[in-house]
């Protein structure tokens, strides 16, 4: 049994930590230590599995979070408790645990889940679980079993065994996540009003992708859609608007698979008419990015974006964006020339992994159409990554 003045020691410590760096992730420093720490920390959590009593203790954790994927914050998980898992993590790994908690400390914020829906349902709470790490999307994760053994996963296929990944965060966990808010219990007599019209704008309703662009360690891809166009006077390129996971409404867009529909509003009509108003001639393009850092920031190789937007335009004859054709008996978003194929960075390369899963092309400018949707989503070397459906309303 740990002493209670270490215990508290190594607590406050830790808490000391996590005040200076669990943040978002949008802020989250890298250290030199980043690529070591969450190592050692993954093996003495896994060691720590190898108790019965802890493993029923991080299945309630996990189980009981409020978070998409239920997802723990493994700084607060460190230090809940009194430190319980900090405590039973040390033991482990034959550690103080003040030497654990400056491990943590050395850590960048990490956050721990099943990433795996399958692994979600099947662990019980068994011994037949590893526990994983990987910094970047696609690396190869470092996996240990509850006995402390070092094996290396492929990082394009999860393994049969549960795996519990401990990765860098990519949820605010100072966020308070939305109430599930159960529609048919009653309390209207069964009565719904109409909901209000929507805002004006343009829509995103429909989105199927070929890939989800992410590795499985880092589980549900995070899928956003910006709205590009012309920097100042200049032919380069800039960010007007994104609809993703962390944006506000109307821009709030949550996919978790391959395939989703609903309604986002991507740009509103008062921005397309100010955009319009303020570059007379040009026109919008639709950009989809699977962002694994900065939220609603594309972080990417200037260049892969630039011979991305090139192979495309050069493919299509830059018939590749769009703008609002609206009349009086009809609202549309119709196909118009590009025109700005530079991507205006404030730097040539970014060390991220932000992926480009690419422009949005009409369909009938592609000449190929699948049922309701009517604009491609094209990638590098032209290759074809999904297909969604754009209305103005």
């Amino acid at each position: 049994m740990l002493h209670h003045r270490s215990r508290g020691a190594a607590v406050a410590l830790l808490l000391t930590a996590l005040a200076c760096s669990e943040r978002t992730p949008a802020t989250a420093p890298v250290v030199a230590t980043a690529v070591t720490a969450p190592e050692r920390l993954a093996r003495s959590l896994a060691l720590a599995l190898g108790d019965a009593a802890f493993r029923t203790y991080v299945k309630t954790e996990l189980d009981r979070s409020p978070f998409r994927e239920h997802k723990v914050s493994l700084g607060r998980f460190l230090v809940a408790g009194n430190g319980r898992a900090l405590g039973v993590m040390a033991r482990a790994m034959g550690a103080a645990p003040a030497s654990l908690a400056r491990e943590a400390d050395r850590a960048i914020p990490l956050e721990m889940y099943l990433p795996v829906p399958g692994h979600r349902r099947a662990w019980t709470g068994g011994d037949d679980v590893l526990v994983a790490t990987a910094i970047a999307d696609h690396d190869v994760p470092v996996a240990f079993d509850v006995r402390g053994n070092r094996r290396l996963l492929d990082p394009e296929r999860p393994p049969a065994a549960p795996v519990i990944a401990v990765v860098p965060v990519e949820t605010d966990f100072t966020a308070a996540p939305a109430p599930l808010v159960c529609l048919s219990c009653g309390g209207d007599g069964g009565i719904t009003p109409p909901p209000p019209p929507p805002t004006p704008g343009l829509y995103l309703t429909k989105t199927h992708f070929v890939d989800d662009f992410e590795g499985w360690l880092k589980g549900a891809p995070e899928f956003e859609v910006h709205i590009l166009g012309q920097k100042g006077q200049t032919d380069s390129l800039t960010g007007y608007q994104c609809a993703g996971e962390k944006q506000p409404a109307p821009y709030a867009f949550d996919q978790n698979g391959l395939d989703w529909s609903g309604s986002v509003m991507l740009f509103g009509k008062t921005q397309l008419d100010a955009y319009n108003a303020a570059h007379p001639g040009q026109n919008v393009r639709v950009f989809v990015v699977e962002d694994d850092d900065t939220a609603c920031e594309i972080k990417a190789n200037r260049d892969l974006l630039g011979n991305l937007l090139k192979s495309v335009d050069g493919a299509y004859k830059a018939v590749t964006a769009g703008n609002d054709s609206s009349t009086t008996a009809q609202k549309e978003f119709k196909r118009a020339s590009a025109f700005q194929k530079l991507w205006a960075a404030i730097a040539a390369f970014f060390n991220t992994n932000d992926e480009l899963v690419g422009t949005a092309v009409a369909s009938e400018i592609v000449g190929v159409s699948y049922a309701g949707f009517n604009w491609i989503v094209k990638g590098a070397g032209n290759g074809t990554n999904g297909w969604i459906n754009l209305e103005m309303k």
